[in-house]
């Protein structure tokens, strides 16, 4: 099954509002570098982690059921940085997300991290995906592909 519903250098230019799902804390991990990166480069990120107050001074969630619907309802992507076995739950969790606000519009995620339960779950809830890909790396490489012309 492919990796994605919409192309991820389309999804990395449109869309700005980014849930962090499994946001860390731990300043050597990707899930705590990579929502730097979206935030020096003008997303806006809102992390989640049950054992988080803040992070990047950003107020962190629980669980995305607990984001507050204005919050929720501003959010483009669900960026996950979850192990694969979750991928499904949490695919539910962003579906019922999207029925009570509309968004998010993708799902999304990171290198390594796949799942066709949770596919064909986002695919009957009308939500697009991304996986097995990280944020920061398409998003360098389509500003570099952007800078040369292709």
């Amino acid at each position: 099954m492919a990796k994605y519903t919409l192309d991820p250098f389309e999804v990395m230019a449109k869309y700005k509002a980014v849930a962090v799902l499994g946001a860390s804390k731990n300043p050597e991990k990707d899930a705590y570098t990579v929502p730097a990166y979206l935030i020096e480069h003008g997303y806006t990120i809102v992390p989640v982690n049950p054992t988080a107050d803040s992070i990047h001074g950003v107020k962190a969630y629980p669980s995305l059921a607990e984001i507050p619907g204005e919050v929720a309802g501003k959010i483009d992507v669900v960026d996950v940085f979850r192990p694969s076995e979750e991928f499904p739950d949490i695919a539910r969790q962003v579906v019922e997300m999207r029925r009570k606000t509309g968004r998010p519009f993708v799902f999304w995620g990171q290198l390594g991290l796949e799942s066709e339960d949770a596919k064909r779950i986002l695919s009957e809830g009308n939500v697009d995906y991304v996986m097995d890909m990280c944020m920061r790396t398409v998003h360098k490489f389509g500003a570099a592909r952007k800078a040369g012309g292709t």
